[in-house]
């Protein structure tokens, strides 16, 4: 019998150890949204995403002269609606005046720029895209050499690792 009660002390450690390994992912498992702010270091925002569908809303404080202020939340817009179903998550650039925020596809590494457009009070995000096939012209290439879709002319910003 004793050696029966000496082993129960270490089974019960060994699933008190695996019960904390899995609570990270329990964790995030939890809830269908995760929360990013804007990189900006002068703007309260946030951006919310449906972790399923990729939907990206936004909300931020506005000041009130009359009360302690209230909460403004933007609705999702062009892009931001829900998306084919997927592995979603946002990434703030490290660029200390970006408003926006980049919505990612684990599952097929795409990427789409989201932000909010002020005049019709919605998020907006671009289209999904992801990296070209192995062997053809990288993004920065093609935008060198002719406009991008949708565009009157070439990018503004210069390929990288290249002069201007």
């Amino acid at each position: 019998m004793r050696s029966h009660s000496r082993s129960l002390p270490r089974l019960s450690c060994g699933l008190l150890a695996a019960a904390l390994a899995g609570l990270p992912m329990a964790a995030r498992a939890a809830g269908p949204y995760e929360f990013v702010a804007a990189p900006a270091v002068d703007l309260n925002r946030i951006y919310r995403i449906d972790r399923a569908n990729g939907e990206v809303t936004s909300c931020q404080y506005g000041l009130r002269d009359d009360s302690v202020g209230v909460t403004l939340c933007f609705a999702a817009g062009e892009g931001a609606g829900p998306q084919t179903p997927g592995e979603y998550g946002l990434i703030a650039s490290r660029h200390a005046r970006e408003s926006g925020i980049y919505r990612v596809n684990y599952r097929t590494g795409e990427t789409s720029a989201c932000y909010v457009q002020i005049r019709q009070e919605l998020v907006v995000c671009t289209e999904q895209a992801g990296p070209p096939p192995a062997g053809t012209a990288s993004g920065a290439g093609a935008a060198a050499t002719g406009p991008a879709p949708g565009r009157a002319g070439p990018s503004a910003t210069p390929p990288q690792g290249t002069r201007p």
